[in-house]
């Protein structure tokens, strides 16, 4: 099976597009047509999905989907950090990234792992704001070229 679009890249950007429009009208109630005829209402949670990804697709941004459990091995947890596993237990046994015993083994709430790339992502951009500050302070670097700011 091809990952390549059956539709013309034209014909599918208007059809995305018209999606788009319909999905965004307030108080209708959303429903998904089988092939046989039969419909059903799209639950609320799964409509606000649809709606985020045909929304970034009509706005020609790349959609990706991952499906997460609730709670996380900590392999999981770090690949989603993008950091090893040895690491990430450092950090829950520092109290970084709050987490649960089952058994003999952690698990990680992907809300606290969100919550807590948050905050890392956030203290690194502060981090280089200051440090830009600190080069632009010494003549090293220039305001014109900094997009920190922006």
């Amino acid at each position: 099976m091809s990952l390549d679009s059956v539709i013309s890249p034209q014909l599918e950007a208007q059809s995305i597009k018209e999606l788009e429009r319909i999905l965004s009208v307030k108080g209708s109630q959303a429903k998904l047509v089988g092939a046989n005829g039969e419909e059903i209402s799209i639950p609320d949670s799964v409509y606000q999905v649809l709606y985020q990804a045909v929304h970034a697709m009509a706005s020609g941004k790349v959609v990706s989907v991952a499906i997460q459990d609730r709670e996380l091995t900590t392999q999981q947890a770090g690949d989603f950090l993008k950091v090893s596993r040895p690491h990430l237990i450092k950090l829950l046994e520092q109290g970084e990234i709050p987490y649960i015993m089952v058994g003999t083994h952690r698990r990680v709430r992907f809300e606290d792992l969100v919550k807590y790339k948050k905050q890392r992502d956030s203290k690194r951009r502060e981090g280089l704001k200051q440090f830009t500050q600190f080069l632009e302070d010494e003549g090293f670097y220039d305001d014109e070229s900094s997009e920190l700011d922006q």
